[in-house]
């Protein structure tokens, strides 16, 4: 589905030629990974490693850090390690030495400054586990089929004007929505 929305937007080759730039500077890369908008430590790509079935989206991934470079001379830098089943939101940063387990959600805006651990939702600044991931799909999956919701099966990029008109009374009244 993400492919197909960026596709779209982007052009079909978009994020594969990300990720194969990103593969070429060193970037482990599993399957399914999605890279949008988003930047990704290519100077140490070599310590960075994705998992599969990983969304990026617009967030930064950094292998090194260069706040002691004029005192020091020296930059820090640590592996990043980002495991399988993993969502990164939009302007999340994930710093060097972390690892990143399985099955995790970090929010929009997140700050990961120290490893996190499988099944969680990350979100702030430092982040902090806001809940299980499994907690988190339940608590959504609840919502998704209550009455309260509003459902799209519309491709937002798909839509037409009526169609967004239309979306946007329905959300007026609806307390959730979800679009495909």
């Amino acid at each position: 589905m993400i492919r197909r929305i960026y596709s779209k937007l982007f052009g079909k080759a978009a994020s594969q030629d990300i990720i194969t730039q990103l593969r070429e500077r060193g970037v482990t890369i599993g399957s399914n990974v999605d890279i949008i908008d988003s930047y990704i430590d290519g100077c140490h790509g070599r310590l960075i490693s994705i998992g599969d079935n990983v969304t990026i989206t617009g967030a930064r991934i950094l292998a090194h850090d260069a706040s002691t470079k004029k005192f020091l001379g020296y930059t820090k830098i640590g592996f990043v390690k980002i495991g399988s089943n993993v969502f990164i939101g939009n302007g999340a940063i994930v710093l060097p030495g972390t690892t990143v387990g399985n099955n995790v959600i970090i929010g929009a805006g997140a700050i990961i400054a120290s490893d996190v651990p499988d099944n969680s939702v990350m979100i702030g600044n430092p982040a902090r586990k806001l809940c299980s991931c499994d907690e988190y799909i339940e608590r959504n999956r609840q919502r998704l089929n209550s009455a309260d919701a509003y459902v799209s099966e519309i491709l937002f990029c798909e839509r037409t004007e009526e169609q967004w008109a239309a979306l946007k009374n329905d959300l007026s009244v609806k307390k959730y929505g979800f679009d495909v």
